[in-house]
């Protein structure tokens, strides 16, 4: 990868399409546990922890994102990188580590004692970058699915419930009120 082909920069508001694009394009999003990538997901990130979501350009395009935050289930003091993707015709080069790098800088910057990430089960690429990178192979977690009864079984249909609001949605909804009002 030369300088003059890829471009880092800070991830900004005028990124989110192309990060969106790309990671429509990469992660399967009918799959666990990417069915939660959104723009709610992505503007989480852009707006808790700025400085740990990197973007890569390449003519224009972004050829590579990383997004990062600063707290994980309850620890305030442990970061996270959620999200990692570099698009197909860069992958190979040394840039997911340059992002990766990035990020758990910027979170141990703003004093991150740790840093957590996690990588479905058959993306070896992934783990072997996590691991040449310092991350280790700490815990393993299986999902458990269990899909709902079919229409007409009555048998054992549930009892009727409002879904429930995805957390990073209902923040941008709650913000974009408090704008409204302000």
């Amino acid at each position: 990868m030369s300088e003059s082909d890829v471009q880092l920069s800070p991830m900004g508001l005028s990124h989110l399409a192309g990060v969106l694009e790309l990671g429509n394009q990469v992660f399967d999003v009918s799959a666990m546990p990417y069915t939660s990538w959104s723009l709610s997901s992505v503007a989480v990130h852009l707006d808790a922890q700025p400085d740990a979501c990197w973007v890569a350009e390449a003519d224009g395009e972004v050829a590579g994102f990383v997004l990062g935050s600063l707290s994980y289930d309850e620890r305030a003091d442990w970061g996270y990188v959620e999200w990692l993707a570099v698009a197909p015709d860069h992958q190979g080069k040394g840039l997911a580590r340059t992002l990766l790098e990035e990020s758990c800088a910027a979170l141990f910057a703003a004093g991150a004692t740790r840093i957590i990430t996690d990588v479905e089960q058959t993306n070896t690429a992934s783990a072997q970058l996590m691991q040449r990178c310092g991350f280790n192979d700490s815990v393993t977690v299986t999902l458990f699915v269990r899909h709902a009864p079919a229409e007409g079984d009555s048998s054992k249909q549930s009892r009727s419930r409002a879904h429930p609001t995805d957390p990073a949605k209902a923040r941008l909804h709650a913000a974009a009120r408090k704008s409204e009002r302000d």
